[in-house]
């Protein structure tokens, strides 16, 4: 515990010292600076605000054990014996949510994302599926107060998503819906099932941080560009001009297409947002594996084919196969109310670095 509050206390000292930059002159002239020692204040206010509730809290313990060494009479010895119980319970908490806060931060975290979600196995079913789940996400995003853009969708014939692509903006959007990428599997009777029978269907979601955010540049040379002209349901031409785009990374293989907007610029800009993205993401997941095989994550972002949920139709059910999560709330869940599974994959991966933390 002793580096522990040494590296607290060098916290503290270097939140007090942006305190005092903060209020030179010549740094609030200059922008850039500003913001930066600004948004470095902001990053350490929670933990150093632990900190010294934590000191607060040790200090009240020690005072109670010295006032206990005196003499008091019964219903003093009794009130400092509960405040000293109270404030033990107290320091142990702050411990734990110290160490939390310690924890390596994702830098992607604060972060906007793009996600795909497509219809895998099961056909028309998956695709409804597909959109269920963009309904799910979408509900959700709301009630956080984050917003949606579409930029990309595969719109299939019962009116599901082969594919469909968005952006969702807002507040440390990718720390929560990180853990959504993989394989979700689906238990229900389709709507096209005659005979009532439950089929097991599965969609994808891929969750990837944003572009404008994402620290990769790309080399035009690896970069080969098609466009062609865009085409509507039963290949009738819709634009005359070739302003549909494909872009191919060519060292990964990645490729994007793009036809939903209306000029050939729009649909370059589009193109290149997301496969910076998929880009990022290709390598990101390379490393996660990578360090899965020596260290295994508990709950992953790497292996996209990775079953992670089951919802099940029949029983109201939800089940996250990761943490051994299972939830009978499937109706407030698919309406957007997924705080509950949010919270418990971000506290069990809390949890396995905390132990992995203490391992070295």
């Amino acid at each position: 515990m002793n580096d522990l509050f040494k590296r607290l206390q060098t916290l503290e000292d270097r939140y007090e010292e942006l305190g005092e930059l903060l209020s030179d002159p010549e740094i609030i002239a200059d922008t850039a600076k500003f913001t930066k020692l600004s948004k470095e204040m902001a990053d350490l206010r929670e933990t150093v605000e632990k900190y010294r509730e934590y000191k607060k809290t040790v200090q009240t313990i020690k005072d109670d054990e010295e006032m206990l060494n005196d003499k008091l009479d019964d219903e003093m010895a009794q009130m400092v014996k509960d405040e000293l119980a109270q404030a033990k319970d107290k320091r142990d908490q702050l411990e734990e949510k110290i160490k939390v806060l310690l924890l390596p931060k994702d830098p992607n975290d604060d972060k906007n994302i793009i996600m795909e979600i497509r219809g895998a196995a099961g056909g028309d079913e998956a695709s409804l599926f597909a959109a269920d789940l963009f309904e799910m996400y979408s509900k959700y995003a709301e009630k956080q107060g984050w917003t949606i853009q579409v930029i990309d969708k595969n719109v299939t014939e019962v009116g599901g998503f082969k594919e469909i692509a968005l952006v969702i903006n807002g507040k440390s959007v990718y720390s929560k819906l990180k853990y959504e990428s993989g394989a979700h599997r689906v238990q229900r009777v389709p709507v096209t099932e005659s005979a009532g029978r439950v089929h097991t269907s599965t969609a994808t979601v891929v969750v990837m941080p944003e572009e404008e955010d994402v620290e990769i540049d790309l080399d035009p040379k690896d970069i080969r560009v098609d466009v062609y002209r865009s085409s509507g349901a039963g290949g009738q031409h819709i634009n005359k001009a070739s302003s549909a785009v494909r872009m191919t990374h060519l060292p990964t293989g990645i490729v994007v297409a793009m036809q939903d907007q209306r000029s050939q610029q729009q649909n370059r800009e589009k193109a290149m947002k997301i496969l910076k993205a998929r880009v990022y993401d290709y390598y990101s997941s390379q490393e996660q594996q990578a360090y899965d095989a020596n260290r295994k994550s508990a709950v992953g972002t790497g292996d996209r084919s990775e079953r992670i949920r089951t919802y099940n139709y029949p029983q109201n059910r939800v089940t996250d196969h990761r943490i051994g999560l299972t939830l009978n709330k499937l109706d407030r869940i698919m309406n957007g109310n997924l705080e509950e599974v949010i919270d418990a994959l971000i506290l069990f991966d809390q949890t396995k670095k905390l132990e992995q933390l203490q391992d070295d």
